[in-house]
Order: C-alpha cells, then structure tokens, then sequence
C-alpha cells in the first residue's frame, strides 16, 4: 500500500508561512534541491489546498522556473496533481491536476490502495490539518529552518484532538536545516 506523506519548512517556532504568507525564508540549496528532486522521485502524486495550488501553478510552469530549476519544474509540471477547494476554484488549468471540492476519507484511503508510488501533501497548512484531524497522513516531513520568525501561520493550524507521533528518522543538512520524520502512533494516545 502506498503512503500519503507531508512535507513542510518550518520556522524553529513552528510557523511554515510568515506574515502575509511570506516563505522569503526559506533556506534552500544544492543539498534541499538534490533532495527535492529525490522527494520527488519517489511521488507519483501531489496534493494541494487551494492557497498553495494557486502559489505553485503561477511559478512552476512559467520560463523563470524551468531557467532556474529545470529538474523540479519538470516534475511539478508533469506529475499529477490533486486540489482541495471547497468554494473559491471552480476550475484548474495547471496541467494534469483534478479539482475536489470535498475530503472524503474513503476515496483517500481508496487511492493509498491503488498501486503506485507515495503521494505527497506539499504546503497546504489547512489540508495538512485537515488530514491530520482525519488521521489521514502516513508520513510527516517536517524541515526544520534555523530562524524564528515571531510571527505566522502556524503548521498544525486547527487541530482539535492530540496527534501522538513516532520519531523514525532526522537528516541534519549543511545549511542548518534539520528534516524529522514521523509517523503517527496509531496505539491512541497515553490517557486513552
């Protein structure tokens, strides 16, 4: 069974977007490119909330992104794509994406049956707490960026209920960055 995993940079206080959405601070290099297209390698599926999905289909497929990361934007453009719009999308134009209006757990964990590589929730802050609520996300990669913002969009915006999770692997990166890997731990949680 494929898995569904997310992947995030996020602020050493816990914020993957700052204010007015900015991700200037992103700490990016050869090393997470190398990585990325790796990430990337291993997907056959990427999933979008709206915000996001409307961030990467204005950068990916224009020239200045294929000039400045050809590998990427090759992947991004051509890789299917899935996104999540309540109200706001009535149609996507970003080549081989679907729209759904509704998260229906069913047809998520219908799709982790069919064959195929993993499928990855990148960005997305409302869809990864939404799947996260739902317990929904098999896999979470959180990169760890060394600043603090103060000030943001939190990661796990939303949540309700206590997500216990399992630390199963870190990768420290030269510029600082440091990836933790982690996968929920379906026992429930200690009081239950």
């Amino acid at each position: 069974m494929r898995k569904l995993f997310e992947f995030n940079l996020v602020t050493l206080d816990g914020y993957f977007e700052g204010p007015n959405r900015d991700i200037g601070w992103h700490n990016v290099d050869a090393e997470f490119n190398d990585y990325a297209v790796d990430m990337l390698n291993s997907v056959d599926t990427l999933i979008f909330g709206r915000v996001t999905y409307e961030l990467m289909a204005n950068y990916w497929p224009t020239p200045a992104a294929m000039k400045n990361d050809p590998i990427v934007a090759e992947k991004m453009n051509m890789l299917p794509k899935i996104v999540f719009s309540r109200k706001t999308l009535d149609k996507v134009e970003w080549h081989n994406t679907k729209l759904v209006k509704d998260i229906i757990e069913v047809d998520i964990e219908n799709m982790k049956r069919e064959p195929g590589k993993d499928m990855v929730v990148l960005g997305s802050g409302s869809i990864v707490s939404a799947f996260a609520q739902r317990g929904l996300i098999d896999e979470y990669r959180i990169m760890i960026n060394p600043i603090v913002l103060g000030d943001g969009i939190p990661l796990f915006k939303g949540i309700k209920d206590r997500i216990n999770l399992n630390l199963i692997k870190t990768r420290t990166f030269r510029n600082g960055n440091v990836l933790l890997y982690y996968q929920p731990d379906r026992r429930g949680s200690p009081d239950e």
